[in-house]
């Protein structure tokens, strides 16, 4: 997305937000303090480990790049925003649907930037993706048509889903809780669940002989007991 379109949107506004410093990150991924050298809106540069980007670049002629960061709340955030909070993530719901919907494992060039495996292809603009998780984060459960579906990345209603009690997964080391993601782009792999949401299903999680090392087998929602077909 062009920089100069983000004021349109609920999201950060490029004219408002500090001078940001280019950042060294080591093998542990630590931020060591700022250099010396500050650049001001609207060029930016992020510096991740030999990683090097200026959003807005123009690797070749009429072609711009982007870069985004998902957290595990599915807030979506320019990925060099020195915070990221609700108050700096993309709220605007349309917007959240046309980038979310086109998002894809990165094949184009993963070779450039292995720390972005997510790409969402916008005409002549290349917005890669990286995540705290997983690209698809589905945070609330809402009523549709009659129907519960899984609503998801901060698009409402614009970004839902059929909810099927049957395919919810746990991840026993972890504790977070995973749902596949949308058909369209299964290539994504299962989706996660915000832990809000999590929360209130793992209440229900039921585990063979109480063993809970192990994932849940079955699933308690509704009155109703399902077998849950992702315990491997």
């Amino acid at each position: 997305m062009p920089l100069a379109a983000l004021s349109k949107t609920a999201g950060p506004s490029i004219s408002l937000l500090p001078k940001l410093h280019c950042y060294q990150y080591h093998s542990d991924n630590q931020a060591d303090y700022p250099k010396t050298k500050t650049w001001t809106a609207p060029v930016y540069r992020m510096c991740l480990r030999k990683l090097h980007y200026v959003q807005g670049q123009s690797p070749e002629p009429k072609i711009r790049e982007y870069f985004y960061y998902i957290d595990h709340q599915g807030q979506l955030f320019l990925d060099d925003a020195k915070i990221k909070n609700f108050t700096s993530c993309f709220k605007e719901k349309k917007f959240l649907h046309f980038f979310t919907s086109r998002l894809k494992v990165n094949t184009f060039a993963p070779e450039r930037y292995p720390e972005f495996p997510y790409l969402s292809p916008c005409g002549r603009e290349r917005n890669f993706v990286r995540c705290d998780d997983r690209p698809i984060v589905y945070t609330h459960l809402i009523e549709k048509d009659g129907q519960q579906r899984l609503s998801y990345n901060g698009g409402g209603d614009l970004l839902s889903l059929e909810f099927i009690p049957e395919l919810l997964s746990m991840d026993p080391t972890s504790g977070r809780v995973y749902y596949p993601s949308p058909p369209e782009q299964a290539e994504l792999g299962r989706a996660l669940i915000k832990s809000s949401l999590a929360i209130e299903f793992s209440k229900g999680f039921v585990f063979e002989s109480g063993d809970e090392s192990r994932p849940p087998k079955w699933f308690n929602w509704l009155g109703q007991k399902h077998t849950l077909k992702n315990t491997d």
